[in-house]
């Protein structure tokens, strides 16, 4: 196939992949020493970032979409959730798609019951009952909105603090235009893989984590290990949300892609002189 060459790199002529929209949740909780953040293994035969250490997130879907309408968020409404993310409308959806792939990977669910508290999951019947809605959902035979509505829940959309955007590279087959959200993981609830998308679930200190990364013995994306470089500042959930609330203006994240294969960001040398022609 013919192409050009840009910063000494082929490049197809073929239209770049166009990022999906998707969000991920960091989910935190105070410890001993600090806070931990929850960790989620990859599927070693995963299509997507095999092996590697991640947040629970994916890609929206057409369900997250209807939450601006079908008064199962009251605590957020879509046009304040656009208004943060710099959007027109839909904004509410990318709170949704967090919260419910939180759920999906980790088993965690921020949602509240009809007495205004968070779902606590300590009673082992309706913890069996949340797991076979998470089975449900995992297997595409239950909705999101539906399993809110069949156990009289509300999304707990406020308890996410959104803090970062990230794109993914031009030139990959997959992107992602990825809105990052911060969440203090609820009471009453343990995480615990899917066996699907996730083989593991762990608890570790963004300190810890990058030290393992460092030793090749955590493997994680840019974003990832970035998001805990920031986290790693703070000793408290409190004192971490109020940092990220404290940043007003969220900077767009797009890497580009050197010819020697090194990821280059914003601010960075040389991240100009790469070119813009090519981002979207």
């Amino acid at each position: 196939m013919n192409g050009e060459r840009v910063n000494g790199e082929k490049r197809s002529a073929q239209k770049a992949a166009v990022p999906m929209p998707s969000a991920t949740v960091t989910i935190v909780r105070d410890a001993l020493r600090g806070i931990e953040v929850l960790m989620m293994k990859r599927n070693l035969k995963s299509g997507f970032v095999p092996g590697m250490y991640v947040f629970p997130g994916g890609g929206l879907d057409d369900t997250d979409l209807l939450f601006k309408n079908n008064n199962l968020c009251l605590c957020l409404d879509d046009a304040s959730a656009s208004g943060t993310l710099g959007l027109a409308c839909d904004g509410l959806a990318y709170w949704v798609a967090a919260i419910r792939e939180a759920f999906e990977e980790s088993g965690l669910l921020l949602a509240r019951n009809e007495a205004g508290t968070l779902v606590s999951l300590t009673d082992p019947q309706i913890a069996q009952r949340f797991t076979e809605h998470r089975r449900q959902l995992n297997a595409g035979t239950a909705a999101f909105p539906a399993l809110l509505q069949t156990e009289n829940l509300q999304l707990a959309a406020d308890q996410l603090t959104y803090f970062a955007h990230w794109i993914t590279p031009v030139g990959l087959p997959r992107r992602y235009n990825t809105r990052f959200f911060m969440a203090e993981a609820p009471g009453g609830q343990e995480p615990f893989q899917d066996e699907q998308e996730t083989i593991a679930a762990v608890w570790v200190s963004p300190g810890e984590a990058l030290s393992l990364h460092q030793r090749g013995e955590f493997e994680m994306r840019t974003p990832t290990v970035r998001t805990l470089e920031n986290f790693a500042d703070y000793d408290t959930v409190a004192n971490l949300r109020r940092g990220l609330a404290a940043k007003r203006d969220v900077r767009v994240m797009l890497p580009r892609i050197g010819s020697d294969g090194r990821r280059v960001l914003p601010g960075e040398p040389g991240y100009e002189e790469m070119g813009t022609a090519t981002d979207a």
